[in-house]
């Protein structure tokens, strides 16, 4: 098992999306569940469901592609605080992602949110990834 879930459920993502699966198979915590439910209120995935395997708890992701050419929505991922060397901002250094056409995961005070929600809180905490 890995010590940074989040990390691993980003390259899980990322390389399912390269080849094109359709679904990928990720830990359930609460944090990967909350990335997840972020993820797929911004349109990034199309579903998520809860599976148990011999005791343990997993999250099976629809990713969601284009229409004809299977192009995926997700084009970047990326984990911007890490174990080692954490990152956090306040409310007026909330980060912007490729001029909003992405969107950058906080763990806020207030619980796992989008960087306009955020804003429009008022609050800042730790940047988790980016995704665009």
């Amino acid at each position: 098992m890995t010590t940074d879930i989040i990390a691993d459920m980003l390259t899980r993502i990322r390389n399912a999306n390269l080849v094109r699966h359709q679904i990928v198979q990720v830990v359930k915590t609460k944090l990967t569940l909350s990335v997840a439910q972020i993820l797929r209120e911004e349109g990034y995935i199309s579903s998520f469901e809860v599976i148990e395997i011999s005791n343990r708890k997993y999250l099976l992701v629809c990713l969601k592609y284009h229409s004809q050419k299977r192009q995926p929505i997700i084009t970047g991922l990326k984990r911007i605080s890490k174990p080692g060397l954490r990152i956090y901002v306040n409310k007026s250094n909330l980060p912007t992602v490729l001029s909003n056409l992405g969107i950058a995961i906080l763990s806020t005070s207030k619980g796992i949110m989008t960087n306009n929600t955020a804003k429009k809180l008022g609050v800042g905490g730790e940047v988790i990834c980016y995704i665009w």
